[in-house]
C-alpha cells in the first residue's frame, strides 16, 4: 500500500526512507464523513444535504397559476391533468386566474396572495414566472414549477432572465423545477405493481417517455424528475433524493448538461455509498470546437473524457441508448446481487449460442468452462455429439420434455455461474413456450440471474407478453447486445459497491507545506520554463533528473562535471514547447568538447527560430524505462483534473489516456491506468523488465494534490515524459510544461 492518498508520501524512489520523510503532514482523518459546511483544501463542498423533495412529489396542496378549462385554450389541457392528478393522490387544488371565478368547477382566486392556507407546489402557466416567483415568497409556498421556454435555451438574454428567475428563488427559499420543463412529475404512476422500483431523471421530457412507458411491461416506476432548465432544483438534487428513498432500485437519467460538477459528485457518492445503482444517458460525446492548450494534456482532454471519467470514478452507468437506458436500470433495479461472475449460455442451437458468447466475451464478461463432472452431467439429457462446455447447446428436443427443467437446474447449480442467458432468436411454439414456462419457473427458484433474449420482431406471443414479462423475476431482453451492456452493467456495479471507499471522506483538508513553495514560483498568466517547472514537481517530492541552469558554455562543462557523464542538454525557456521538434535537445554527452559546442549549437538555433531563452539546461541522463505523462488540466464544470497515459513524442499521435477527477484514491489512480490500451508496456514486454508501477501511481497522487491546492492557479501542467524506470527504481520528471492561470 502506498502512503495514504492525501496524507504522508514517501519521497525517495527506492523506498529506503521512512514516511515520516514525506512532503506532506496527514491532515485527515480517515473514513470519516465531511461534515455540512466542510470544503476541502481547494474550496469545494465535501458534502451535500439531501433536499427534501417530499412535498414535492406527494403535496397537499397544489395551485394552478393560470389554470383555465376554456375550449381550446392550451393551459386547460394541463389544468385537466393537473386536476385528475391531484384528485388521485388526494391533493387539494386551487385555481388561479385573474379574470375566471371557476376553473373545473373549482373556486378561482384572481392572485397567488388570495390563496388560503399554505401551498405546497404551484405550477405556473404563465409566459413570465418572475412575478410569480415573488409573490409565491411572500406566500411561503414550497415549490414552483416553471412551464414557459425562452430562457437560457434561446441565448444571452434569455439567460439572463434565468438568472433572475434563479435570483429571486434564493432570496425566497423557495425550490423552483425549471424553466422549460414539463408536468411529468405529475403523471399517473400504476400503483399495482410491486418490487424496486426505477426512479427516472430527465432534462428533456420526451426523451423520459419510453422509461416510462415500461410500467406496461411490468416495471414499476415511482418518481418522474423532468428538470429542464435546472435554473434552481437541478439533476444532482434529485439524484441525492432518491438515492434515500427505500423503494428505489435503480436511478435513470438523460442528462444533457450537468449545472454544477461537484454537486453531481456528491450526489453519484451518496448513491455509491448505498450501493443504489446510476445509470445515465449522457449526451454531447463529441465536442463542437477544438481546445486551445499549450500542453500535451490539454490537447488530449475533452470535456466528454472528463465527464465520462467521473461518472466511472462514482459508479455511474454510463449508456448511450434509451433502450440501453431501460434494460440496464430495469435489470439492476431488480437484481439480487451475483452469487459469482460467471455466465453461462443455453440455447437449442449451437449458432445462436457461439453468437452470444463472441459478443459477451468482446465485453468482457467471463463464460468459464464447464467441469468435466458438469457436463457428463448434462449429457445424461443432452446428446453427447453436442457441445455442453459453455456455451451449452441442447439440441431443441429436451427443451420439449422433462429434461428441459434438468437442465436449467444443473446449470444454476454450478457454483462457478451467477448469470444464466437463454437465448431465443425466434418463436417456435410449443417448444418455446415450455422453454420460457421452465426458465420462469426456475428463476422463482434461485437466487442467481436469469437472462431471456427474445428475439421475435413481433412481440405479440402469449410465451413473451404473459409468461416472460409476468414475472419479475427473469429478465428479459430484446437484443443481445442490450443483454450483454445490461448484464455487465450489474456485475460492475456490484464489484464496486462491495469494495467503495468514498474519496470525499479522505479528501485533504487544508494545505500541505508543499503548497507554499510552489505558490511562490507561480506567474500568473504566464508559461514557465521547463527548470521553474520542475522547481514545482519538485516542491510536491516528485523526482526530476539532477541539473543546473547555465549561461556560458564554460558553465556548461563545469555543471557537466558535477552532474556527471554522460549528460542530455536543452534549451529552457517559457516559450519552448517542443523542443525536440526544434533540435534544442542534445542526448549523450559525454566530453567537455561535446558539451561546449552543444551549448553553441543550442543558443545559435534559439537566436534562429527566435526563441527566447533563459538559459541551457544541463540534465543528468536517466536511464530508459517506460515513457508515460501526467498532466492536469482546468474543465469548467469538475475543476482540476488528471490526465495519464502512454507518453513521449507520439503522444499525441497514439492518444493513449486516461483521466482522473480529484478527489480519486489509490484504487482509482490505478484504475485509471489498467484502462489504458498500453497497460502492459508496464508489465515488461520483449524482456524488458517490469516498470515501478507504485511510483507512478505515487507520481499521479502528488499531481493530485497539487492540482487540488493549487486550483486555477495552475491552468496546465504537462509531465512528459515521465520515465517510470524498472521496479523499485522509482520514476523521473524528465521534462515538464506548466502555465499559470
Amino acid at each position: 500500500m502506498l502512503g495514504s492518498t492525501y496524507g504522508t508520501f514517501t519521497s525517495d524512489p527506492r523506498r529506503a526512507r521512512a514516511v515520516a520523510c514525506g512532503s506532506f503532514p496527514a491532515t485527515t482523518v480517515h473514513g470519516r464523513p465531511a461534515a455540512a459546511g466542510e470544503r476541502d483544501v481547494s474550496g469545494r463542498p465535501l458534502h451535500a444535504d439531501v433536499p427534501d423533495l417530499d412535498r414535492f412529489f406527494r403535496p397537499e396542496s397544489v395551485a394552478v397559476v393560470g389554470a383555465s378549462d376554456a375550449e381550446g385554450r392550451p393551459n386547460t389541457g394541463v389544468t385537466r391533468q393537473l386536476v385528475t392528478w391531484a384528485e388521485r393522490i388526494g391533493a387539494r387544488l386551487h385555481p388561479v386566474h385573474p379574470t375566471r371565478a371557476t376553473v373545473f368547477g373549482r373556486r378561482c382566486v384572481p392572485s397567488v396572495g388570495d390563496l388560503e392556507g399554505p401551498v405546497d407546489v404551484a405550477v405556473l402557466l404563465v409566459k413570465d414566472p418572475l412575478p410569480v416567483i415573488e409573490e409565491l415568497a411572500d406566500a411561503k409556498a414550497k415549490f414552483a414549477v416553471a412551464f414557459a421556454s425562452g430562457f437560457a435555451e434561446t441565448g444571452e438574454s434569455g439567460a439572463a432572465a434565468q438568472e433572475r428567475l434563479a435570483a429571486a428563488c434564493a432570496r425566497s427559499g423557495l425550490r423552483l423545477l425549471g424553466p422549460n420543463t414539463n408536468l411529468n412529475a405529475f403523471e399517473t404512476f400504476r400503483d399495482d405493481l410491486t418490487g424496486p422500483a426505477i426512479a427516472l431523471i430527465t432534462q428533456s421530457g420526451h426523451q423520459g417517455r419510453p422509461l416510462f412507458t415500461l410500467q406496461e411491461l411490468g416495471v414499476r416506476l415511482s418518481h418522474w424528475a423532468p428538470t429542464g432548465n435546472e435554473a434552481d432544483l437541478e439533476t444532482a438534487d434529485f439524484l441525492s433524493y432518491f438515492a434515500e428513498q427505500p423503494e428505489v432500485g435503480a436511478i435513470a437519467a438523460y442528462v444533457e448538461g450537468l449545472k454544477d460538477g461537484r454537486a453531481f459528485l456528491l450526489a453519484a457518492d451518496r448513491a455509491a455509498r448505498r450501493g443504489v445503482p446510476v445509470v445515465a444517458v449522457k449526451v454531447g460525446r463529441t465536442e463542437a470546437g477544438a481546445r486551445t492548450a499549450a500542453s500535451h494534456t490539454g490537447k488530449l482532454t475533452g470535456a466528454d473524457a472528463v465527464v465520462d471519467a467521473a461518472m466511472r470514478q462514482f459508479g455511474v452507468v454510463r449508456v448511450d441508448g434509451l433502450d440501453e437506458l431501460q434494460d440496464t436500470a430495469t435489470l439492476l433495479a431488480r437484481a439480487r446481487p451475483p452469487r459469482a461472475d460467471g455466465i453461462a449460455v443455453y440455447s437449442i442451437s449451437g449458432g445462436t449460442g457461439a453468437h452470444f458468447a463472441d459478443l459477451a466475451t468482446r465485453a468482457g464478461l467471463r463464460l468459464p468452462t464447464l467441469s468435466d463432472a458438469k457436463q457428463a452431467e448434462l449429457h445424461e439429457w443432452i446428446p453427447h455429439y453436442l457441445n455442453v462446455a459453455n456455451p451449452v447447446d441442447n439440441g431443441g428436443h429436451p427443451v420439449g420434455d422433462w429434461r428441459g427443467p434438468k437442465i436449467i437446474d444443473a446449470l444454476l447449480d454450478d457454483p462457478s455461474i451467477g448469470v444464466l442467458v437463454c437465448p431465443i432468436t425466434g418463436p417456435f411454439p410449443p417448444l418455446s413456450d415450455k422453454l420460457a414456462r421452465d426458465l420462469v419457473d426456475a428463476a422463482e427458484r434461485t437466487d442467481k440471474l436469469v437472462c431471456v433474449v427474445w428475439g421475435s420482431p413481433v412481440g405479440t406471443e402469449d410465451a413473451y407478453r404473459s409468461t416472460l414479462l409476468g414475472s419479475s423475476r427473469v429478465a428479459t431482453f430484446r437484443t443481445f447486445a442490450n443483454c450483454v451492456t445490461a448484464v455487465r452493467a450489474y456485475l460492475d456495479h456490484h464489484r464496486f459497491t462491495a469494495s467503495y471507499r468514498s474519496p470525499f471522506d479522505e479528501a485533504p483538508r487544508t494545505p500541505s507545506p508543499s503548497s507554499r513553495k510552489a505558490r511562490a514560483l507561480l506567474r500568473p498568466g504566464e508559461l514557465l520554463s521547463e527548470h521553474a517547472a520542475k522547481q514545482l514537481l519538485r516542491a510536491y517530492g516528485i523526482r526530476v533528473p539532477r541539473e543546473q541552469l547555465v549561461t556560458s558554455a564554460a558553465a556548461a562543462v563545469r555543471a557537466a562535471g558535477l552532474v556527471g557523464y554522460p549528460v542530455v542538454m536543452k534549451a529552457s525557456g517559457a516559450r519552448i514547447a517542443h523542443k525536440t521538434e526544434l533540435g534544442l535537445v542534445k542526448v549523450g554527452l559525454t566530453s567537455a568538447s561535446q558539451v561546449r559546442d552543444a551549448y553553441r549549437d543550442l543558443t545559435d538555433i534559439a537566436r534562429y527560430e527566435g526563441v527566447d531563452l533563459d538559459g541551457v539546461l544541463v540534465c543528468q541522463m536517466v536511464e530508459r524505462g517506460v515513457e508515460m505523462v501526467v498532466g492536469v488540466t482546468q474543465d469548467d464544470l469538475f475543476g482540476p483534473t488528471v490526465t495519464v497515459g502512454i507518453g513521449g513524442v507520439l503522444v499525441e499521435v497514439l492518444r493513449d489516456t486516461a483521466v482522473a477527477v480529484p478527489p480519486f484514491g489509490e484504487d482509482q489512480a490505478r484504475a485509471a491506468l489498467d484502462s489504458l490500451r498500453g497497460r502492459a508496456l508496464l508489465d515488461g514486454v520483449r524482456g524488458a523488465p517490469p516498470s515501478d508501477l507504485d511510483a507512478l501511481v505515487e507520481v499521479v497522487l502528488r499531481v493530485q494534490r497539487m492540482a487540488l491546492e493549487l486550483g486555477d492557479s495552475l491552468a496546465e501542467l504537462d509531465i512528459n515524459p515521465l520515465m517510470v524506470l524498472a521496479r523499485g527504481q522509482g520514476a523521473v520528471a524528465l521534462d515538464a510544461l506548466a502555465r499559470c492561470g
